[in-house]
């Protein structure tokens, strides 16, 4: 493998084309890393999340933008994965139960891909948008589950083994939907061009009722600032 490692600190940034993802670039962006986004066409109900994907990546200074697609479509499982109607108008953040939009072990997979790419990059780092305090209660989305995809990357690669050590960056786990959107603004991150809604149509509008666009909606009332959302038009 050529190590990569004299070069400028490389961080390998997930970006699915929704807010969280976008402030999680510019975070790393901030840090100093140079920064390869990996989107994952895992068979998502629509593409217009993976074109934002492509767009913010481009917007916010990313060396290069991978798409890797992985069938999850095959195994189903979700709403966002097999032909189950997304729930619309519900809140699910301190709900118990785990809404039917989440995806089984998609997360997992798609830190296995960054993490494979960022050991042929020679990157220690990884960097992932996800969020435990207004979200939907996915088991992947905990800090239990970073810090144990942290203990298993820095024992499965030759990267972790020889010392050099992995880290996963997760720097909105703690942070409400009100404090990524002051984040975003602060860095400016322009949310006109994510897309976050489980629902949105091939232009990238948003259903503005299912649980991703509550939780937006909220975030932008929440911080005061103007929700720069494009929803599907009114008939």
């Amino acid at each position: 493998m050529t190590d990569a490692r004299s070069g400028p600190r490389r961080a390998v940034v997930l970006v699915s084309g929704g807010m969280d993802s976008a402030v999680t670039l510019a975070l790393a962006r901030e840090q100093g890393f140079a920064c390869h986004a990996l989107s994952v066409a895992y068979g998502q109900r629509h593409v217009s999340e993976l074109i934002a994907a492509a767009r913010v990546a481009a917007l916010l200074g990313a060396v290069e933008h991978k798409t890797v697609a992985v069938d999850l479509r095959s195994i189903g499982g979700s709403a966002l994965t097999a032909d189950i109607a997304v729930p619309e108008h519900v809140d699910a953040r301190g709900e118990a139960d785990i809404p039917v939009t989440y995806v089984p072990a998609r997360n997992t997979i798609m830190l296995a891909i960054a993490l494979g790419w960022a050991e042929t990059l020679g990157a220690n780092d990884l960097f992932c948008g996800v969020n435990a305090v207004d979200y939907s209660g996915y088991p992947d989305c905990r800090p239990a589950f970073i810090e144990a995809f942290e203990r298993l990357a820095n024992v499965a690669t030759v990267v972790g083994v020889e010392g050099h050590g992995l880290r996963v960056h997760a720097p909105l786990l703690h942070m409400g939907k009100a404090d990524i959107v002051r984040a975003g603004v602060r860095l400016g991150v322009d949310f006109a061009a994510t897309v976050s809604c489980y629902s949105a149509d091939p232009e990238g509008h948003a259903c503005g009722h299912c649980d991703a666009c509550v939780l937006r909606a909220r975030g932008f009332a929440e911080a005061g600032v103007a929700d720069p959302t494009h929803y599907v038009p009114a008939a």
